[in-house]
C-alpha cells in the first residue's frame, strides 16, 4: 500500500461474546483490539482487516467511517 494513498476506515463493534468460541476466533477478536462486549475500534479498511472481520462476522457489527 502506498503511503500517500488515502484509505478508508471501518468502525467495528463487538456484539457477541468470545466465550466458548474456537481459539482462532478469540485471537481474531484480540487482534482487532476487541475482546470485551460492546468495545469499539476504528480501523484502517485493508484486505487483512476485512479478512479478520469476515472470520468473526457473527460476533461484530461493522460501519463505514468517513
Amino acid at each position: 500500500m502506498m503511503a500517500d494513498k488515502k484509505t478508508g476506515k471501518v468502525k467495528v463493534t463487538q456484539t457477541g461474546s468470545g466465550i466458548g468460541r474456537k481459539s482462532g476466533q478469540k485471537a481474531t477478536l484480540v487482534g482487532l483490539g476487541l475482546g470485551k462486549m460492546h468495545r469499539t475500534r476504528v480501523l484502517e479498511d485493508t484486505p487483512s482487516v476485512r479478512g479478520m472481520i469476515n472470520k468473526i462476522s457473527h460476533l461484530v457489527r461493522v460501519e463505514g467511517v468517513e
